[in-house]
């Protein structure tokens, strides 16, 4: 019985190995730059009077525009694919930015969802239109924002100010954001990213901590 389970363990372990590091393009390498020091939205208007900024935190960002049903479908689809898992870690944030008209509405959304999401964590950054065109434009991606100041897609912006993505996605080529409206996309190439850069500044602030105590 031992033997066999001996040979068992060895015949499972390589194939397992190999699974477990072919599971994510990304999972062991750091999260390619695409864009370097994007705007920071420091001077905006917040929902909690507090100030938010780029700046040394790993910032999930959406642009989702006045339209209160498309920023409730988006938001909560991205909550619950993707958001909720990361809340606990402390430099994770995410931040909508909205037009300034939207801060009644949203409000109201954001007590009405709390029963069914973590939208208590949410932030929200108001600004003008020509305020949010520049900080979307400062992140030099192939998107658009319609007249209601809306992209689908979510972007991911590190602790220097820098959007990170995909250079060498197999669809895209170059992944500047992900879609919110594709489950598919939130659930493998999102999900895999966010954990990708996660993992690269925990390994650094380990590193740093080590040569700290040499």
């Amino acid at each position: 019985m031992k033997k066999f389970l001996v040979l068992g363990i060895l015949f499972a372990l390589p194939i397992t190995a190999y699974l477990f590091f072919a599971s994510g393009k990304n999972n062991f390498a750091r999260l390619p730059v695409l864009t370097e020091n994007v705007t920071d939205i420091s001077g905006m208007e917040t929902n909690t009077d507090s100030v938010l900024s780029f700046d040394e935190h790993i910032t999930v960002v959406a642009f989702f525009g006045s339209d209160l049903e498309k920023i409730k479908g988006n938001t909560f689809n991205l909550d619950k694919k993707i958001l909720e898992k990361y809340y606990d870690f402390d430099d994770f944030q995410f931040v909508l930015i909205l037009p300034s008209e939207t801060k009644e509405d949203t409000g109201n959304f954001i007590e009405e969802f709390k029963k069914i999401s973590e939208s208590s964590k949410w932030k929200i950054a108001y600004a003008t239109s020509e305020e949010i065109e520049t900080v979307f434009e400062s992140f030099a991606s192939p998107h658009k924002l319609d007249q209601d100041q809306y992209t689908p897609y979510v972007y991911i912006v590190d602790k220097d100010r820098n959007l990170r993505g995909r250079d060498d996605d197999e669809e895209h080529g170059e992944l500047y954001g992900y879609d919110s409206r594709d489950v598919a996309e939130l659930n493998n190439k999102m999900n895999d990213d966010v954990k990708v850069i996660l993992a690269e500044y925990r390994l650094a602030l380990k590193r740093n901590n080590r040569n700290d105590k040499i």
